[in-house]
């Protein structure tokens, strides 16, 4: 018990627990799938909604954060927002310095060096969020995904939360790389695995980034198109 108190203080065998913590609450989190496509990057989130009483509109687990990136969480939703404002307004710095848009890598590492000093430091808790990162730059489509304790890694495709595992499994099974359709219909099934076949058409939520097109989310009707098109309901 004496090891898990301070963020500052690591355990016996090499650990911080504070950040171990951090990523249980990733995996409590709502699942969220990303993968590539040829020209772009999609993205996907089941925004689990509890009650019918709720707006789904109102539940945002995809942002914008400059018009060729955008992002997912999963986890907590109200350290994803500080980590969203972090994120925008390293862009628009490097907007106003350069007189360019950021590369996506350039722009995941700041974000990952925000999260890592917030594992460092006494009197601070880690971010419990994972982002998937998706854009589109010079260097092409590009997906990452960030740890609470500032790891990041790219993929081809991935997931992040309670259905991570499942929703891996199905991709490492089909994913190729192809059309944006495909991709948005192949991830859709990859999440309907993930939340054992529960998965509510109203819940899906689909952000899409391609080259020389802006991120966007895409508008509920078009997102139970795609939906009738994964499932088949």
């Amino acid at each position: 018990m004496a090891y898990d108190r301070a963020i500052t203080v690591f355990s016996p065998d090499g650990r911080l627990f504070q950040v171990e913590y951090a990523r249980e609450a990733v995996k409590r989190g709502t699942t969220t799938v990303g993968l590539k496509f040829k020209d772009g990057v999609v993205l996907i989130v089941d925004r689990r909604i509890t009650s019918k009483l709720v707006e789904p509109s109102s539940v945002e687990k995809i942002f914008a954060i400059d018009e060729h990136v955008g992002c997912a969480t999963s986890g907590l939703v109200a350290d994803a927002r500080v980590l969203v404002d972090r994120a925008r307004m390293e862009a628009q710095v490097n907007r106003i310095t350069y007189d360019e848009k950021i590369e996506v890598k350039t722009l995941v590492k700041k974000i990952c060096d925000f999260k890592q000093t917030y594992t460092q430091y006494g009197g601070v808790r880690p971010f419990g969020t994972a982002f998937l990162i998706g854009g589109a730059d010079e260097a092409g489509p590009r997906l990452y995904v960030t740890d609470p304790s500032g790891a990041m890694m790219e993929y081809k495709a991935t997931a992040e939360g309670n259905g991570r595992d499942a929703a891996i499994a199905y991709l490492e099974e089909n994913y190729t790389l192809g059309k944006r359709d495909a991709a948005i219909v192949l991830g859709i099934r990859a999440l309907y695995e993930a939340t054992d076949k529960e998965l509510d058409k109203s819940a899906v939520e689909i952000g899409v980034v391609s080259a020389g097109q802006a991120f966007r989310i895409l508008p509920e009707e078009e997102c139970e198109k795609y939906y009738q098109q994964a499932v088949g309901e």
